[in-house]
């Protein structure tokens, strides 16, 4: 899939698509948006065939130089959904100006940022489920060789300062820290709790470990609350240890406490 900023930026005729009303149980919220082509497409109003309906619709009007259109779709077993609800569809083919004004919106709301501080075996398993998700993944680690192994897509950052990293991230980040080291993953933890601004604070470990992370938060963290942090990170009551298992559950922790401090625009996050 194309993104919208090349969709946005390129010389094709583009129509917007919105989803502008819904009720009852709908895959997507009102806001969700595509930008649709000729040729490509950015984005997503829920999928199956409700989208797919969209899409014709949209190349229908590209090719015969409608300007605006809306559907109303009912997601019932006539089109092979089962949501049960019904959602309205606004589309709207993009002049000169308009479409100058979604690129500025897109490029101007930022995602969340995520900062694994450790590129081990945890640290590239989380990574590379990250990388997949509207959030800007970074691995940052002492360590050229574990760098050298990143997921693809994941951006990384070779530092011998990684509480710099920590320092010059933007409010609301997400930090989970599963360094090599047990000493420099308590003194990376308390630099992220001490922003006091982190969506999410993570460290890879045991109750054990908690434990003598409060110990030494208390001994050296002059009066930071260690409360916020969340350790053992992935821990649903599974048990399981492997990294793939716990990057998962993980994931879902980030993102649940991302969307809690910074909502998602549901547009923004659909075509980036």
């Amino acid at each position: 899939m194309r993104g919208a900023h090349d969709i946005l930026s390129g010389p094709a005729a583009v129509i917007h698509a919105r989803i502008s009303r819904v009720q009852g149980s709908s895959p997507r919220e009102v806001g969700a948006e595509m930008f649709i082509t000729a040729q490509g497409m950015a984005g997503t109003v829920g999928g199956g065939q409700a989208e797919w309906q969209a899409l014709g619709r949209a190349r229908d009007m590209l090719a015969q130089g409608e300007m605006r259109a809306t559907l109303d779709i009912a997601l019932g077993p006539e089109i092979g959904q089962c949501c049960g609800g019904r959602i309205s569809i606004d589309l709207a083919r993009l002049g000169d100006s308009a479409r100058a004004a979604h690129l500025a919106r897109l490029q101007g709301a930022m995602r969340p940022h995520v900062l694994i501080l450790g590129a081990g075996h945890a640290g590239r398993a989380l990574a590379r489920i990250m990388a997949t998700l509207p959030c800007d993944t970074f691995l940052v680690d002492t360590r050229a060789t574990e760098l050298a192994q990143a997921p693809k897509g994941v951006q990384t950052r070779l530092t011998p300062l990684p509480e710099a990293e920590i320092a010059t991230a933007p409010p609301a980040s997400a930090f989970i820290v599963a360094t090599h080291d047990h000493g420099l993953d308590f003194l990376l933890a308390l630099a992220a709790l001490r922003r006091k601004d982190a969506a999410y604070v993570g460290l890879i470990g045991s109750a054990t470990k908690r434990a003598r992370f409060d110990r030494f938060a208390r001994d050296h963290g002059a009066g930071t609350d260690s409360h916020a942090l969340v350790c053992p990170i992935g821990a649903a009551g599974l048990g399981d240890k492997r990294p793939e298992v716990i990057a998962l559950m993980t994931a879902q922790e980030i993102i649940t406490a991302l969307r809690a401090v910074t909502p998602v625009q549901a547009g923004a996050a659909a075509a980036l």
